[in-house]
């Protein structure tokens, strides 16, 4: 049985990608995620852990994709890592939220954006407004171009990872692809 590859049809772009690391590292992990996600909050640490074990080899990149059927608060904690990017604190919202991923309702995502001492006017008509809401239906429709249909999915080198992301094998995986 061969197994199909399935490339990424949006290329990584400093403009427009949420980025960890330097894109001209020899290994890139795109992960398409969804804030809710109990599978998402599993894979969390084991991003950070490979991460860390692979330091500057090693290109993340988070896209957004709320799975709004089946988790209520996906859509606006997008919105709320958005909102925290229009004031250079995305990773810092993305992390908060992942650490808090069981409280995402909007009077936890305002005190979030609080305790990470953002501009709460700005923010929170950010938010009522639905500001990065096209932003986020952006990365969710490159994800379904490019063959996501559930979260997390993840691509190493624009092609799409479809074997465990324990973090032996991920690492493994991303090892080989330096």
């Amino acid at each position: 049985m061969k197994t199909e590859i399935v490339k990424l049809t949006l290329p990584v772009s400093s403009d427009r990608d949420h980025i960890q690391g330097r894109t001209s590292a020899p290994v890139t992990l795109i992960e398409y995620g969804d804030y809710e996600c109990p599978y998402c909050g599993q894979a969390y640490p084991i991003i950070k852990e490979v991460q860390k074990q692979l330091g500057n080899k090693l290109c993340f990149v988070f896209r957004n994709f709320p799975l709004t059927e089946i988790h209520p608060h996906a859509q606006h904690a997008a919105e709320a890592a958005e909102a925290a990017a229009v004031q250079n604190r995305f990773w810092e919202m993305h992390d908060y939220i992942f650490e808090h991923q069981q409280a995402l309702d909007d009077k936890h995502l305002e005190k979030y954006a609080d305790n990470l001492g953002l501009n709460l006017a700005k923010f929170n008509n950010e938010m009522s407004s639905h500001v990065h809401a096209g932003r986020i239906r952006e990365d969710f429709l490159s994800g379904i171009h490019s063959g996501v249909n559930g979260t997390p999915t993840f691509y190493i080198n624009g092609i799409r990872y479809n074997d465990s992301w324990d973090v032996e094998t991920l690492f493994e995986r991303l090892r080989s692809a330096i």
